[in-house]
């Protein structure tokens, strides 16, 4: 009897996982260099046309679920991403409404298809607190890739993991 039961939580195990994992889609396209994979039919895949066409992405119907830019930057040799996020910092991200100063913001390591580090931040957006979530990942000593996601501070225990799992499948094609 006990044998049944390992076999029927093994094989419950096994039917999870294959139906996780048929739920997550690859996204690339012929005009980009990258790709990466959507860990939930849930996020979508938005285009912004300036000079060129960019790829965002967002969680269900809104922002506030959850949202991504990418930037690719080109920047000087030994460039760290501690640097870049202390730039960003003072360019961008102070010019947010109720944004709070980031504190002994060495960010922490992150390891995936590319490796680098990743720094969090809140804010505030038409009331609500907001989290942000900055992910360097370093191409080669020039080239680092930026994967800045937001989400409402509430919605994040629901989408925290699948942060980390878009950013370490991000690859070069």
């Amino acid at each position: 009897m006990r044998a049944f039961r390992i076999e029927q939580a093994t094989l419950l195990l096994l039917v999870s996982c294959v139906l996780a994992t048929a739920q997550t889609r690859t996204f690339t396209r012929d005009d980009i260099e990258y790709a990466l994979d959507l860990p939930s039919p849930a996020w979508q895949v938005i285009s912004r046309l300036d000079v060129h066409d960019h790829f965002e992405f967002r969680y269900g119907d809104d922002a506030a679920n959850g949202y991504l830019r990418l930037r690719k930057m080109l920047v000087g040799p030994g460039t760290s991403a501690t640097e870049l996020f202390q730039r960003d910092e003072k360019w961008e991200l102070q010019q947010l409404p109720g944004y709070v100063l980031c504190r002994d913001c060495n960010g922490r390591n992150f390891k995936g298809e590319l490796s680098g580090a990743v720094f969090e931040y809140e804010y505030v957006s038409s009331g609500k607190p907001m989290h942000g979530q900055i992910y360097y990942l370093q191409l080669d000593k020039r080239t680092i890739y930026a994967l800045r996601f937001t989400v409402a501070c509430d919605k994040l225990p629901a989408v925290r993991d699948q942060l980390d799992a878009i950013a370490r499948s991000f690859r070069l094609k």
